[in-house]
């Protein structure tokens, strides 16, 4: 799948799920997440429990709901591969994918750009029982 093209091309509702060390499950709404490559993609964090989730387990999946009554949409699963406080970047990435407020450094206090590797993508709805 080309995750570029889909992402660029969908709207809908994003879900990032994480979980602690002890295996306490945390779900939180968030955007597209941008696209890297095929193999990567990233998310802005605020320094809140999905954030404090991912350094203490890497593994995270994001479920994607396409705009529409169709249940069509992407299921993401993720393994964090690394994360920076660079202002800039964070920044420069905010702005890619969004224009205006969102971006400014005021709004983007205490961030990090969590790139995560795709480890398998699965359809929304599917027969399939293993990644």
């Amino acid at each position: 799948m080309d995750l570029k093209k889909y992402f660029g091309s969908k709207k809908g509702l994003g879900v990032l799920s994480t979980a602690d060390e002890k295996g306490k499950v945390n779900a939180a709404v968030y955007s597209k997440p941008h696209v890297i490559d095929n193999k990567h993609v990233a998310f802005i964090m605020a320094d809140r429990l999905t954030h404090a989730n991912t350094n203490k387990n890497p593994y995270a999946s994001y479920l994607f709901k396409e705009d529409g009554a169709a249940y069509k949409g992407q299921r993401l699963y993720l393994k964090k591969v690394s994360e920076t406080e660079d202002q800039e970047l964070i920044a420069a990435t905010c702005k890619i994918e969004y224009a205006g407020r969102i971006c400014e450094p005021r709004y983007l206090k205490k961030t990090f750009l969590v790139t995560f590797k795709v480890e398998s993508v699965l359809p929304l709805l599917g027969k399939k029982t293993s990644r």
